[in-house]
């Protein structure tokens, strides 16, 4: 580099030298031209350009091959970036057609679901319709949501006239007030009714709350059991009528002996007042016996009759201690059982608390009650064959809370723990054709279905009843105060 450096200065020096003579710098003294040096300067110049022109291609070359590295890094990261958004795009191809696929299937779920929900709602939309009872729907308000056919059919009034109204404007004869909608939101429990109008209809009404549904406050269920109520009230007598039967044939003995005593009695009066002399303290005697006689044959003519004849009257406040004095009145004078055991044989004692309220109740149906009970306990007494055995029965009356509490117990057999379970029933479903069984003896101790009706139906009280050998037999009676 530096001898290139040297000619390139003696090549500027000498440029300057026109074309006059190129060759100045190579002539000799005497003016000759040496030949031989400017073969060699000249090769030398030549192999100088030549290497200066090898460099320049050598590093060009290397220029190229670095650029051609870079451009194969290039490509290479290209590609990878290609290759990488090509795998990204295939990913996302694939979870599209994964995302398309699940869509679709969502859709048929929920066309599966509006189907579903479709018939679901086509479904209770003809069970309201068929609904046989009273069914009206209410928002957080007591405005009307719902009133199916038959609220139209015992109301009279169309749905479409009564949607979106106030429950009382909209039907003012509804039997439910508000307290009792009140109550079963509050206590988020169902409310029950038994709304009755004697010798005109009744109703049994349900209130229950729809928890999990703001728009629609309660539901009122109202049903029309008038005809049922008269079937019930029709089977009852006629279990009375065929109570009196069987009871007019025990009684027959007690009517037919003071009759007989009476006829005894005029028959001895008469003959003494034939005679020209007589006594006449012996002739009133005797008419006295004939009085009482008749007396007695009228108390029991007449306790059969009102028994008989009673259950058509409302409901008047009674003192409960005094139907129970009637009903054992009534039992002394027609409960003789041919089992061995007389009623007049019995020993009653009586707990009855003092200052007890009044209740309204049918007397008539608790006499009868009360005479089903007593006839039940005389049938268990008279199992017993013992001559030892001495018939008891006690009474209490007592009170708790709203409530007036009864206690009938015998000391009789024990029932069995399938009499006691089919007792208030009026047939024994498992027994009821087999014979010398539990419910063959059920028969002739009277079933007390009826009774049970009585109590727990006509007066929304309770009726138990409890046989061990620690309380001997008892029957519970709860009836409200109010």
């Amino acid at each position: 580099m530096k001898y290139l450096a040297t000619l390139i200065i003696v090549m500027y020096s000498a440029s300057s030298i026109a074309a006059n003579d190129i060759f100045f710098i190579f002539r000799e003294s005497d003016g000759s031209t040496n030949w031989q040096y400017v073969a060699n300067t000249s090769s030398s110049l030549l192999i100088i350009a030549l290497s200066f022109a090898l460099i320049k291609v050598v590093l060009g070359q290397r220029k190229i091959t670095s650029f051609n590295q870079k451009l194969i890094e290039i490509k290479k990261n290209l590609e990878l970036r290609v290759s990488e958004r090509t795998a990204t795009l295939q990913d996302a191809n694939e979870r599209l057609s994964q995302s398309n696929l699940a869509l679709e299937t969502e859709i048929k779920k929920h066309l599966t679901t509006t189907t579903q929900l479709k018939n679901s709602e086509a479904y209770i939309i003809e069970v309201l319709k068929s609904m046989p009872l009273m069914l009206i729907g209410l928002d957080k308000d007591n405005y009307i949501t719902q009133w199916n056919p038959k609220a139209e059919e015992i109301s009279g009034l169309s749905s479409g006239d009564v949607l979106g109204r106030f429950l009382w404007d909209a039907y003012p004869d509804i039997t439910v007030s508000p307290e009792k909608i009140a109550e079963a939101r509050s206590k988020k429990a169902t409310v029950s009714i038994k709304y009755s109008q004697k010798g005109q209809y009744h109703f049994d009404i349900l209130i229950y709350p729809l928890r999990e549904n703001s728009a629609t406050g309660v539901v009122l269920l109202l049903d029309d059991i008038t005809q049922r109520v008269n079937s019930e009230t029709q089977l009852i007598h006629k279990d009375k009528m065929a109570l009196i039967g069987e009871l007019a044939s025990t009684m027959a003995h007690d009517v037919n002996l003071p009759i007989k005593k009476m006829s005894v009695s005029v028959k001895t009066a008469r003959s003494q007042l034939a005679k020209e002399t007589f006594e006449k303290s012996e002739v009133m005697e005797e008419l006295e016996n004939s009085l009482i006689g008749a007396q007695q044959a009228r108390s029991v003519v007449e306790n059969l009759i009102h028994f008989s004849t009673g259950g058509t009257q409302p409901k008047a406040h009674e003192n409960v201690t005094a139907i129970i004095d009637q009903s054992i009145e009534l039992a002394s004078d027609v409960l003789a059982l041919s089992s061995g055991v007389n009623f007049h044989d019995i020993k009653i004692t009586k707990k009855y608390k003092k200052e007890l309220p009044e209740i309204p109740c049918y007397a008539t149906e608790l006499k009868q009650v009360f005479l089903s009970l007593l006839r039940n306990a005389c049938f268990f007494m008279g199992q017993i064959d013992s001559p030892d055995y001495l018939p008891e029965l006690r009474i209490s009356v007592s009170t708790f809370y709203d409530d007036i509490w009864i206690k009938i117990e015998h000391n009789g057999s024990l029932m069995t723990d399938h009499e006691q379970r089919y007792l208030f029933d009026s047939f024994d479903p498992i027994n009821q054709s087999a014979k010398n069984t539990p419910s063959k003896q059920m028969e002739g101790a009277q079933r007390l279905s009826f009774s049970y009706f009585i109590i727990t139906e006509q007066h929304q009280g309770q009726l138990a009843v409890l046989s061990d050998n620690k309380v001997n037999t008892t029957f519970s009676l709860r009836l409200p105060k109010v």
